[in-house]
C-alpha cells in the first residue's frame, strides 16, 4: 500500500507520541511530513526527538498546504473549531483527538458536509474507554447511557467548570462528585478531561441524552471511566482504569495508544473507524 503522508496539529503529549510512533516505524505505511503548533518551543522540543526531518510550522496556512494526505488534530477543542473545516476543504483526511468539539451538532454537521464535498474522511478514535462497538450495536435499543469518570483532583485542574463553580479542587479531601449533567455540557466544562463523553455520545444516544458524572478522589492514581448502558436489549457495564500518560495527568495513556492504533489502521488498511 502507498505510504500515507501525515501532518500533526499540536506537539503536546499525544501529538508527540504519535510523531514518535511514526518516526520509529511503529505505524507502518506512514511518513511524518509536517508539524504545526502555535508555540515554537513545543515544535523544537519534539523535533529534537525525531530522526526524520518533517516540516515545522507555526503558520497554519503554510502547514495545511504541505504534501500530506491525512492530518491528525492533537491540540484542543479550539483547534478543531478553528482548523478542521479548512483541513477537509484542502482535500485531506482528518483524525480528531479532541472529540469533545464534535458535541457541537452544528460543527459536526458542517464538517461532515465538507468531508462529503471534498471526498475526505473524518476519523474518531475510541480514546480512553472500551465497549464502543457494543454501544454502536445496540444504539437503536438504548434507553440510557451513563459515564462516570473518576480522577485525582490534580488531573481536573484547569477545567473551566472550576472558574465559576462552588467546588474548590484544593479543598477536596475525600471522594466527591463535582459534576453531574449532560455530555453536551460536560465537554464544554471539562474540555481536557472527558473527550470520552463525546465519543460515547456519538456512538450511542447523543450528547443531550448521555449522562455524565465526574468524581474527584484524592486516593486515585488512575483515570477511571465507567460506562453503564440500559435498554430493551438488556444492560451492560464497562469499567476501565487507565494509567495517566507520562507528563500529562489529564490524558490517559490508553488515549495515546488508541490514537496510535487508529492511525495504524488507517495507514495499514484504510479502515474507516468513524465519521
Amino acid at each position: 500500500m502507498p505510504q500515507r503522508k501525515v501532518g500533526i496539529i499540536g506537539c503536546g503529549t499525544i501529538g508527540s507520541q504519535l510523531a514518535t510512533a511514526i518516526d520509529t516505524g511503529a505505524v507502518r505505511n506512514a511518513g511524518l511530513v509536517s508539524l504545526f503548533d502555535a508555540v515554537p518551543a513545543n515544535i523544537e522540543a519534539l523535533k529534537k526527538k525525531l530522526g526524520s526531518k518533517p516540516g515545522v510550522f507555526t503558520d497554519f496556512e503554510k502547514f495545511v498546504k504541505t504534501d500530506c494526505d491525512i492530518i491528525v488534530e492533537a491540540a484542543s477543542q479550539d483547534a478543531v473549531r478553528k482548523f478542521a473545516k479548512q483541513v477537509l476543504a484542502a482535500g485531506k483526511d482528518l483524525m480528531v483527538m479532541s472529540v469533545g468539539a464534535l458535541a457541537d451538532k452544528a460543527l459536526l454537521a458542517e464538517l461532515l458536509k465538507e468531508a462529503g464535498k471534498s471526498g475526505c474522511r473524518l476519523y474518531v478514535p475510541t480514546g480512553a474507554i472500551a465497549g464502543i462497538d457494543a454501544i454502536r450495536a445496540v444504539r437503536h435499543l438504548l434507553d440510557s447511557v451513563t459515564l462516570t469518570t473518576t480522577k485525582n483532583p490534580k488531573a481536573l485542574a484547569g477545567a473551566p467548570f472550576f472558574e465559576t463553580g462552588k467546588v474548590k479542587l484544593d479543598q477536596i479531601r475525600s471522594k466527591t462528585m463535582v459534576y453531574e449533567g449532560t455530555a453536551a455540557e460536560a465537554v464544554r466544562m471539562f474540555p481536557a478531561n472527558v473527550n470520552v463523553a463525546a465519543v460515547l455520545s456519538l456512538a450511542g444516544i447523543g450528547v443531550d441524552r448521555t449522562k455524565v458524572r465526574i468524581v474527584a478522589d484524592p486516593a486515585f492514581s488512575t483515570n477511571q471511566h465507567e460506562i453503564e448502558a440500559k435498554g430493551s436489549f438488556g444492560e451492560f457495564k464497562f469499567t476501565v482504569n487507565n494509567v495517566p500518560s507520562p507528563g500529562n495527568p489529564k490524558t490517559s495513556y490508553l488515549a495515546v495508544l488508541s490514537a496510535t492504533e487508529c492511525l495504524r489502521s488507517i495507514c495499514d488498511d484504510g479502515m474507516r473507524v468513524g465519521s
